[in-house]
């Protein structure tokens, strides 16, 4: 059975294994006070270019997004999102149940497009009865998308332009940041995304670590008593450490970046494939995640010996897979896939 279910089915890079064994019988201090969570946070700043961030670590995605948009958000204030968006579709209700409702807008193969941003919340504040409705207070985008497209520089650049008029922060999820920074086809960097968003985090969980996001603050807008507020969620890891130690080796030698591209041009090779099978793509994804509509015949079949993920029926007779590479990817299993198919 080879894997192309997701691109945080494997355990963690070696490198992140050998420092874990290396450190373990260190004595350091508590709650991400240790020396790596320090260390990884002065070379996340570095990477972004942005000596002002203020870097806090978390377990996970979902936890992530709820932390953030529930405590950057006031009672009566609501997050807009995509309709295809993470937070929208695929989080359980994690948001709503912080008692902060998603408001979603159209997209576009996954992405906001400014103009239909700021429609939306031209429309609102033009509402006379607006102050009974709950108000648009920030901004979610995920880059790469749910369906692996990318924004680009100047889409960025206008996002941020509209949640400035309208004084709301632009956040973007970063779960799988390391593909969309190491795509062959974007002109968006690190330093790029923390000029232009409010706030941002960069995966780990699904780019080589064991578990961890890095929760960057870019304009000096932290939440008062953050770190307070993430305890008070019970995602306050007494062994900070657990994290620190995994930034800071990714953040060393350019390990994040290297094993992102390795993930980028294992998904070249799998489109070759996927292309030279005769498989109809459903969307161009220039990022790790590839999706192509089978006959559901053909996907039964293939399912006997390939792990890839449900996305959308497209039909009665045919169905949307996801097709994911990862840092772990091998060409000896694309070369099995191609056999296969």
């Amino acid at each position: 059975m080879i894997s192309f279910e997701s691109d945080y089915t494997n355990g963690a890079h070696p490198a992140i294994l050998n420092r874990f064994l290396e450190t373990n019988d260190e004595l350091l201090s508590t709650y991400g006070n240790d020396i790596y969570s320090e260390r990884a946070k002065e070379k996340i700043k570095a990477a972004c270019k942005c000596p002002q961030a203020d870097v806090h670590f978390l377990t996970g995605g979902t936890q992530t997004n709820s932390i953030v948009i529930s405590t950057m958000l006031a009672d009566y204030e609501a997050v807009v999102a995509a309709n295809t968006g993470h937070i929208s579709a695929h989080e359980a209700g994690a948001i709503e149940y912080t008692g902060h409702k998603v408001l979603t807008v159209g997209q576009e193969q996954g992405k906001i497009k400014h103009h239909e941003l700021e429609k939306y919340l031209d429309n609102f504040y033009s509402d006379e009865n607006h102050e009974h409705m709950v108000f648009p207070g920030m901004v979610y985008i995920s880059h790469p998308t749910e369906y692996g497209t990318l924004y680009s520089k100047a889409e960025l650049e206008n996002l941020s332009a509209v949640c400035n008029k309208y004084e709301i922060p632009l956040y973007m999820d970063g779960a799988r940041l390391g593909y969309g920074l190491m795509s062959h086809d974007t002109d968006v960097t690190l330093a790029d995304i923390a000029k232009y968003c409010d706030v941002f985090y960069i995966g780990g969980t699904k780019v080589g670590a064991l578990c961890g996001e890095a929760v960057v603050f870019t304009k000096n807008n932290t939440p008062k008593h953050f770190m307070t507020m993430i305890k008070q969620h019970g995602a306050l890891l007494a062994k900070g450490r657990l994290i620190g130690v995994q930034f800071d080796t990714l953040f060393t030698d350019d390990l994040y970046f290297d094993i992102s591209r390795h993930a980028i041009d294992m998904a070249e090779e799998l489109k070759k494939v996927l292309v030279e099978k005769g498989c109809r793509f459903f969307i161009d994804s220039p990022t790790n995640q590839q999706f192509v509509i089978l006959e559901d015949e053909k996907l039964d079949k293939l399912r006997e010996e390939v792990k890839v993920s449900f996305w959308e029926k497209y039909d009665e007779n045919h169905t949307v897979v996801r097709f994911a590479t990862s840092w772990s990817t091998r060409i000896e299993d694309i070369e099995k896939l191609r056999e296969l198919l």
